[in-house]
């Protein structure tokens, strides 16, 4: 069973999952609706290639189903809406982040790992591989196992980091290092003033 969704007036293909009894969105549909990309599936080449953790994690978070197509019915990208809520925020915070420091000279992925790492420890005191072991984790994705307020308190180390780096204009790679700790210093208080209380 296949039905469409309209966001904003756009189409979001849905589909009825019926091993889990869950809804599906077409994963491309959603990405393209949130970022008005001609081409969602590059799109999402270049977000999975950006963000490690994502592409490893990414089969456990898509699930293959026939969609609706101009062609007829095809296997599509789909994830349920727990799924979405791990692309979307990589969507939304990542990639304008991601934009920023290479718009500042970042480009090696070695830097984008360095980076990333960095607002890890500066917001839960571990870095990304450290995190995964305290989890038990081996190549599962980080997010895919982080609770709710983990997710939140990520995203707010990367936004932060995003808004410093906008608001300082860092050049280079030392200089982004700096910012992406101060943003993640930021993730880190509210992360231990929650846990006071």
């Amino acid at each position: 069973m296949s039905n469409i969704k309209l966001f904003e007036s756009k189409q979001i293909r849905t589909v009825w999952n019926e091993s889990d009894q869950k809804w599906y969105f077409v994963v491309a549909d959603v990405v393209q609706v949130l970022t008005d990309t001609p081409n969602p599936t590059d799109y999402l080449k270049k977000m999975r290639k950006r963000d490690e953790q994502l592409s490893r994690g990414w089969g456990q978070i898509v699930t293959p189903l026939s969609a609706e197509t101009a062609g007829g019915k095809q296997k599509l990208n789909c994830a349920n809406a727990q799924g979405l809520l791990r692309i979307i925020p990589c969507i939304a915070i990542r990639e304008e982040l991601t934009d920023e420091w290479k718009n500042r000279g970042i480009k090696a992925q070695i830097e984008y790992s360095i980076l990333t790492a960095e607002i890890s420890k500066a917001t839960f005191g571990l870095a990304p591989s450290e995190y995964k072991n305290l989890k038990g984790l081996k190549s599962e994705n980080l997010r895919d196992h982080m609770t709710d307020l983990e997710l939140i308190f990520s995203m707010l180390g990367e936004a932060s980091t995003k808004e410093i780096v906008v608001n300082t204009n860092p050049i280079g790679f030392i200089e982004n290092k700096k910012a992406a700790k101060a943003g993640g210093k930021i993730a880190g208080v509210a992360r231990k003033k929650l846990e006071v209380k």
